[in-house]
């Protein structure tokens, strides 16, 4: 670290006299490490994307990047962590669609409100979720499944917590499919996906990066997209809303990153380019886009008015499908 200082003294003949010691330039930011909270376990889309783009972040900035996971209550434990955090940017989270557009307005009382506490960064990504099966399911394509479905075979559904896009995707084929499904809220993808692999539970919707490891591994299989248009990764893989009828089945999820609110501007906006710069870079690009994201190098305001229609939009599902929180 370098500290900017200015001391003047100067002596007299008659006496010594200093002169008074003048305040410290502000040291430029940053000039100590950054810790960028991720909001659920390990091995989820936000984990991994918050990895990738806080280690190029860290070469950017010449600065260290600490990846926190502070995971539980639909990740909204970590999101609070940072909402009550100094507003320098020196704490971030690496925020996903649950705590910041479902969470605050299905749970009872999650302590913050992400329109009023949170200052929003930059957007790294969108993605779809994948309907993912255990590889020893009887289902091989996703017709096979919705004929189960809709013979009202009673299936478990896991979830990376409760108030997630998963979540809502499972509680939106309950509601149009009449289904006798059970919800199994996890902390987490990670932990999600190893008893999906297990065949704990019978189908989950992950974020497609998070996903893609254990399929191409043989340990579950990819059935379909939760997004009205197909991935541009993955043509082949239907959507759910071709293969049920439900035309407004669309849960994607998206990562982005967050400050307390009250963050410095300038701060702020260093950041924002910073990030915009690594997600646009060539060899990130090309290594998120493998991963399943659509990237977008949004400014502060486009990111802000991203986040309120996505707030509006899950607000209007819940509503209309009476979703109560467990």
């Amino acid at each position: 670290m370098r500290i900017i200082s200015s001391v003047i003294a100067a002596a007299t003949i008659a006496a010594a006299f200093v002169v008074p010691t003048l305040p410290a330039w502000p040291q430029a930011y940053p000039s100590r490490p950054i810790h960028l909270i991720v909001n659920f376990a390990p091995g989820g889309a936000g984990d991994i994307l918050g990895r990738i783009i806080g280690g190029q972040l860290a070469i950017e900035l010449h600065q260290s990047v600490v990846v926190e996971n502070h995971a539980g209550a639909g990740g909204t434990i970590g999101a609070r962590d940072v909402v009550n955090a100094a507003p320098d940017g020196y704490t971030l989270t690496v925020a996903q669609t649950p705590e910041i557009a479902i969470n605050p307005y299905f749970m009872k009382d999650v302590g913050y409100d992400p329109r009023k506490d949170l200052q929003p960064v930059a957007l790294a990504g969108v993605m779809p979720l994948v309907l993912a099966v255990p590889a020893k399911s009887p289902y091989t394509n996703v017709a096979q499944w919705v004929a189960a479905l809709r013979a009202s075979k009673a299936m478990t559904f896991a979830s990376a917590g409760v108030g997630t896009p998963g979540h809502l995707a499972g509680e939106m084929l309950r509601l149009k499919l009449d289904n006798k499904l059970v919800h199994v809220p996890y902390k987490g993808a990670g932990p999600a996906l190893n008893d999906l692999a297990a065949g704990q539970v019978d189908f989950y919707f992950p974020a497609y990066p998070s996903a893609v490891p254990l399929a191409q591994g043989g340990k579950i299989r990819l059935l379909a997209v939760s997004t009205v248009k197909r991935s541009t990764v993955s043509p082949d893989i239907p959507t759910v809303a071709e293969a049920t009828g439900i035309s407004n089945f669309d849960f994607p999820l998206w990562v982005g990153f967050f400050g307390p609110h009250g963050m410095p501007m300038d701060v702020t906006q260093k950041l924002n380019a910073a990030i915009n710069k690594i997600i646009l870079e060539p060899a990130i690009n090309a290594r998120l886009k493998a991963i399943g994201p659509e990237i977008s190098a949004l400014s502060i305001d486009q990111f802000a008015s991203f986040v309120r229609t996505d707030i509006a939009k899950y607000r209007e599902i819940i509503k209309e499908g009476n979703l109560k929180p467990e």
